[in-house]
């Protein structure tokens, strides 16, 4: 099989509660729909009725895309006023649909049904310290050590959010969680605020999810985003906020790559928009990388709008290279390494017209093993282009990832141990330029940004293992 060369984030997340009693199912559908971009491997939903008998959840998940596990079926049974969703692409747990969430617990106080995005640091220990207490795990990943945290606080404290106030300080990483308890929907954010997470309000039913672009999907009004370290307790009297766990703002520390790559393009993060932020990553490029050529094109899609920052910047016109196949998704069969197919040109392919005879400047946001990089050039080359000069809108990665982005150990990192040059020469290029890591900060308009996979500073100390999949061993 081969090895993706592009990054996948974690997890979307989507709750919502409509205080005049409709069924939610459908809406959350919605919701994940536009969050499919955020994970493609498994999908779940958990809805309740608060009117109806306490602790009674209705929850259905499988392996795929969103549209292949729901049909109209599965909705006539889930009625509920209040639910939470998630579609999930796994860097910590295997790939099963146990590891589907929303997970649903029953305990002494109820019910608990949670929704996760992110990756825990302290998970391994954590686990091994609730299992030497007897816990019993169903699951592999982080999100259950959560769960458990909560439910053990809650039988010691007086509210669902009080326990999972609890369960945060004991948690390490990059979180944002969507909790769903008989009465009422908690979203809550790490203090460092990796991930984004936002409130919502469709007529009278609130929403907190990963991205404004589900807000906009199923037609609700974005309300605010969450702080990072707050958490937000929606009840029938309103929403209470928590920021006790909130840090000074300078030791915040977003994912980049929300902006760079992960979120939609039609998203806000904490104010941001993020087709601004492309914008401007190529407008950067243009400054501090020109080159002199006849066409400026991007890798689809995360590419094209950097690709246009460049053009707008540069005065070379922009223009469409690459048909992406739109069909390609989850459940696409690769083909082996012996087989002529490549993964690539399944999925991308060149329109010669475009690019013959000229000197091409391509766009994308990331070189991280460089498996398909050298194929994207080599095939602008077979379709004509005289030259082919690659533009990469974030720096060299040189670090791994622990918060929930599956970037991988050093040693498989293609600017490992490698000049620029010698990446170059790897893809064939005729020249290579990276994002300056002093411009990520402008990108976010001097919002804190989490830089550690380009630099080796993470805001918070690593593991000294490597714990991404570890509950499997």
């Amino acid at each position: 099989m081969e090895v993706s060369d592009k990054l996948k984030e974690e997890c979307g997340v989507f709750g919502i509660y409509d205080f005049d009693g409709n069924d939610v199912a459908s809406t959350i559908y919605y919701g994940l729909f536009a969050l499919q971009h955020r994970g493609q491997e498994s999908c779940g939903i958990a809805v309740s009725d608060t009117k109806g008998p306490k602790g009674v959840v209705q929850s259905y998940k499988g392996m795929g895309l969103v549209n292949e596990v729901f049909t109209e079926d599965t909705f006539d049974n889930m009625k509920g006023d209040i639910g939470v969703g998630h579609v999930r692409y796994s860097t910590a747990g295997a790939s099963s649909r146990e590891n589907a969430q929303p997970l649903v617990l029953n305990y002494i106080k109820g019910t608990l049904a949670l929704a996760h995005n992110g990756n825990l640091i302290n998970a391994v220990r954590l686990r091994e310290e609730l299992a030497y207490d007897g816990a019993i795990f169903q699951t592999t990943i982080d999100s259950e050590v959560i769960a458990y945290h909560i439910a053990r606080a809650r039988v010691k404290t007086a509210t669902v959010e009080e326990a999972v106030l609890h369960a945060m300080k004991k948690v390490e990483g990059a979180y944002s969680l969507v909790v769903m308890s008989p009465r009422k929907l908690i979203g809550a954010r790490d203090p460092y605020g990796f991930k984004p997470l936002c409130i919502g309000k469709r007529d009278n039913a609130y929403i907190i999810t990963s991205e404004t672009c589900a807000l906009d999907t199923i037609g609700a009004e974005f309300v605010r985003d969450v702080l990072p370290g707050e958490i937000v307790t929606i009840t029938k009297d309103g929403i209470k906020s928590d920021t006790s766990m909130c840090l000074p703002a300078e030791k915040e520390a977003r994912c980049i790559f929300e902006y760079i790559y992960f979120a939609r393009p039609d998203s806000r993060i904490d104010g941001r928009s993020v087709y601004h932020s492309r914008i401007l990553a190529g407008r950067y490029l243009a400054m501090d990388s020109p080159v002199e050529a006849d066409l400026v094109v991007g890798v689809p899609e995360s590419g094209n709008a950097a690709a246009l920052g460049y053009s707008l910047e540069s005065g070379i016109p922009y223009g469409t290279a690459f048909v992406k196949n739109g069909y390609v998704g989850r459940t696409f069969i690769k083909p082996k390494q012996s087989s002529r197919e490549s993964s690539v040109r399944v999925k991308l392919n060149v329109l010669k017209e475009a690019v013959e005879g000229k000197r091409i400047i391509m766009i994308d946001d990331s070189i991280v093993r460089g498996t398909t990089s050298d194929r994207i050039v080599s095939m602008l080359k077979e379709a004509g282009a005289k030259e082919v000069h690659m533009r990469v809108s974030s720096p060299p990665f040189l670090w791994p990832c622990y918060f929930g982005t599956d970037v991988p150990a050093r040693e498989q990192l293609i600017a490992y141990n490698r000049t620029i040059e010698e990446i170059r020469e790897m893809i064939g290029a005729d020249s290579l330029g990276y994002l300056k890591t002093e411009r990520l900060e402008q990108l976010t308009g001097g919002l804190p940004i989490c830089k550690g996979c380009f630099t080796g500073n993470y805001p918070l100390d690593p593991p000294e293992d490597d714990i991404r999949g570890d509950f499997e061993k």
